[in-house]
């Protein structure tokens, strides 16, 4: 095939992709789109290994199959916990807002009075004040609990065509492709391995981040002095936030001094030293890290973030790596870069 043809399917191929990633945000099919992937990738990356202890007969089909359910089934399983630890500490709602009391009253001692003018004078005023907001906003929550239960749905339809699409495409290796098919299987590719070096890289700094937290809160900060309200769930966010590069660290960090200041002002200093000093290291982390595998610096991405987010809202920001991502490696493999 002529370079001339071979430029015109991968152009193609090029729009193609572009299109569908683009729709995947105006159709709010986000979840499902990472579920997928994050799926297919793992599959991807742990079927050869488990290969090797099956018979040679189908081993890379039994592999992905067998992988297929245990990933899945863990996956579910990691987030019925996670939603599980958090209804556990929170406990019943009316505990909860006693719980918040003492809380308020340690807040107003510590905040500056400009801020406390603004604050409920008890905790009944502010599950009065929680209440009346809840009336006025009943159908927007609702529309809100339906979009949740939505995004669950595609959640969970996304890790299950991953699975499949991962099961179907060990029987394929590029025989009988024709040049326009293979151009497409090759964006597809550099979007799997877009989302692996980003994801999985960022998997790996919010764990050390979330590990390094949950020393300070769970075990440094009780031997000192008064242990953090609510710390589990803090551990909890902190990881699940970590996953957006850059802005995951700041929203931990705020909820976490804001959580040490209900305790003491002492606390709360000693929580922002610990975290300036675990976002100091998330820097290094990025750049180490996430650098090496995109090839891009904190500062780009936090660029395209920040024009995603613009363009498309919250999803816009979670997808704004990975594409950002994607978009290297294509610009990479066209030697633009």
């Amino acid at each position: 095939m002529s370079p001339i043809a071979n430029l015109r399917f991968t152009l193609a191929a090029c729009i193609i992709a572009a299109l569908a990633l683009l729709a995947v945000l105006h159709l709010h099919l986000l979840s499902a789109l990472i579920a997928g992937l994050f799926v297919f990738a793992l599959i991807d990356m742990l079927a050869p290994h488990v290969q090797r202890y099956l018979p040679r007969s189908n081993a890379y089909r039994i592999a992905v199959f067998v992988l297929s359910v245990v990933v899945v089934g863990l996956i579910t399983l990691a987030v019925l916990l996670t939603i599980s630890l958090v209804r556990k500490e929170i406990g019943d709602p009316k505990v909860f807002f006693d719980n918040l009391n003492p809380l308020l009253d340690r807040a107003r001692g510590q905040l500056p009075g400009w801020i406390v003018d603004h604050l409920p004078d008890n905790i009944t005023e502010m599950r009065v004040a929680a209440l009346d907001w809840l009336r006025q906003h009943a159908s927007t929550l609702q529309l809100a609990g339906k979009a949740a239960a939505r995004s669950l749905a595609h959640l969970l339809i996304g890790m299950v065509l991953g699975a499949m699409i991962a099961l179907a495409a060990n029987g394929s290796r590029g025989q009988g492709r024709t040049p326009f098919i293979a151009a497409l299987h090759a964006r597809s590719r550099n979007l799997l391995d877009a989302f692996r070096d980003i994801v999985f890289a960022q998997v790996k700094i919010s764990a050390i981040n979330t590990v390094l937290t949950g020393i300070f809160l769970l075990a440094l900060l009780p031997l000192f002095s008064t242990p953090i309200p609510f710390a589990k769930t803090l551990v909890v966010i902190t990881f699940i936030v970590g996953l957006l590069p850059v802005v995951g660290n700041l929203v931990s960090n705020t909820v976490i001094f804001i959580a040490a200041l209900s305790v003491s002002f002492g606390d709360a200093v000693a929580a922002l030293t610990f975290l300036v000093l675990i976002h100091k290291l998330e820097y290094f982390l990025n750049a180490r890290i996430v650098g090496t595998q995109i090839h891009a610096r904190a500062w780009e991405l936090l660029v395209a973030m920040l024009v995603m987010e613009s363009a498309f809202g919250i999803g816009g920001l979670i997808a704004a790596p990975i594409y950002y991502a994607f978009l290297k490696r294509e610009l990479a493999e066209a030697k633009l870069v």
